[in-house]
């Protein structure tokens, strides 16, 4: 197996293993054989390009992109090359601090404008642990029917998978880190 087919494997794996599937649920959302998942994650087996367009698929990735997230990188991430991603909703700037297939350890900078809010399912938090950091603002984080207000330094460890809202009630940008942790 080269460097490529391993990568493929492990980003397999990892994005199944973000959203709490099972093979046999990764085989029912892709139409791809149980039996050839486990080969492709194990290392045992080359897909084809048409297997992991429907790998993607199911995790609703791009091929290009589940082979982007697939190749490994250094581990030095320079500012200026860091993805920043904007909502066109709400103004919410996302910067890709860190983040490698071989490391558990995701990092991410918002900075979220006065007067917005985003929401995320439960499943977006299975298998992956998150601890909230507010830099700059005041950031409201609500699990399900629960609330707390950040202030400037004060941080986060989230409990169980819930529905979690980001809300920024205030005037000025709330500048905050999101630290994960794969399992």
């Amino acid at each position: 197996m080269d460097d490529a087919e391993a990568g493929i494997a492990r980003r397999v794996r990892l994005e199944r293993d973000a959203r709490g599937w099972s093979l046999a649920e990764l085989a029912e959302k892709s139409g791809v054989a149980k039996a050839s998942i486990s080969k492709i994650e194990r290392g045992e087996m080359s897909p084809s390009a048409g297997i992991l367009a429907r790998l993607a698929a199911a995790f609703e990735l791009t091929l290009a992109g589940l082979l982007l997230r697939a190749e490994g990188t250094g581990r030095l991430f320079r500012a200026e090359n860091q993805p920043v991603w904007r909502d066109p909703a709400t103004g919410y700037i996302r910067r890709q601090i860190f983040r490698t297939p071989s490391n558990p350890l995701e990092v991410v900078a918002v900075e979220m404008p006065p007067g917005q809010s985003v929401s995320f399912p439960a499943w977006s938090y299975a298998n992956v642990r998150h601890v909230v950091i507010v830099q700059s603002g005041e950031l409201v984080l609500t699990e399900d029917d629960a609330s707390s207000v950040l202030k400037t330094g004060d941080s986060l460890g989230f409990g169980p998978p819930s529905k979690v809202t980001y809300a920024n009630q205030g005037n000025e940008p709330c500048r905050y880190l999101v630290v994960l942790a794969r399992s």
